[in-house]
């Protein structure tokens, strides 16, 4: 971890990035941040140590670059770093949407970048980062990038014409729970509990299945038919999610994110 890093525009994606290094290990003095607000700049200065810069100084002194900024303003801040960045540098793009290619073609010819689609449970270290390597980048650039996001989450390498797949299942994914969570609240509540209640027996029951998920190896639907004895409650619940089309609903709702991803892909926001 010799290396130097800038953060360029760290709002609550950055600064999550930020803590997770320095959690696993990265020296505050070899990271550098950049903010729009000066306030903001010291802020993140007596929180973690690290030192504020300009955008310019960043590309100048930092050899990885990682742009957190929104996808409106990427074209923005790449027409500032341009003249700055060499083809030394990897820069790290984490706006979604935002291809490599984009960012490559307003950089010098040559200069590796690297893709990542993260949501949001980076926020608590359980996130899911998503990689793809753009025309000059490297297994080490990847593997750089990894170690970098490995320390809010985890990591799973794709090609990039994967990446709206990936943004519609892991990127957007954390909304279709919260929607679901929501919906079995106001369910709980219709049928006599209180909201807070509700909210503890839904949120532990989604917790447990996620753990259960991720440590047992089993196929959900092996994991469902341990809960679903013949003629049960639970059984009556999913035939009912089947007649209202749940499945296909979610199904075609997938569809639609990854449809818009590509959308704003290609410039059509």
């Amino acid at each position: 971890m010799t290396q130097t890093v800038a953060v360029l525009g760290t709002g609550k994606i950055g600064e999550a990035l930020l803590s997770g290094m320095i959690r696993a290990g990265w020296r505050p003095a070899d990271l550098l941040v950049t903010a729009r607000r000066t306030e903001r700049a010291e802020e993140l200065r007596a929180r973690y140590g690290v030192e504020p810069v300009t955008n310019a100084e960043a590309a100048k002194r930092a050899d990885t670059l990682i742009l957190a900024v929104k996808p409106q303003d990427m074209g923005k801040l790449l027409d500032e770093l341009a003249p700055h960045v060499s083809a030394d540098r990897l820069v790290i793009s984490a706006a979604a949407g935002i291809t490599t290619s984009f960012i490559e073609d307003r950089l010098t010819s040559g200069t590796p970048v690297v893709r990542v689609m993260p949501n949001t449970p980076v926020l608590v270290d359980e996130g899911m980062s998503v990689i793809s390597a753009g025309s000059h980048a490297t297994t080490e650039h990847l593997a750089h990038t990894e170690e970098i996001f490995g320390g809010v989450g985890k990591t799973l390498r794709v090609p990039e014409t994967q990446q709206d797949a990936a943004t519609a299942l892991s990127g957007s994914g954390p909304a279709y729970f919260y929607f679901l969570v929501e919906a079995m609240t106001d369910a709980g509540i219709l049928l006599g509990l209180p909201r807070a209640q509700a909210h503890d027996l839904i949120v532990q029951a989604a917790i447990g299945a996620a753990v259960m998920l991720r440590d047992s190896g089993e196929h959900p639907v092996k994991l469902r038919e341990a809960v679903t004895s013949p003629a049960g409650t639970t059984i009556s619940a999913i035939r009912e999610l089947e007649n209202h089309g749940v499945r296909a609903a979610l199904i075609a709702a997938l569809e639609a994110a990854r449809d818009r991803s590509r959308e704003l892909a290609s410039g059509n926001g």
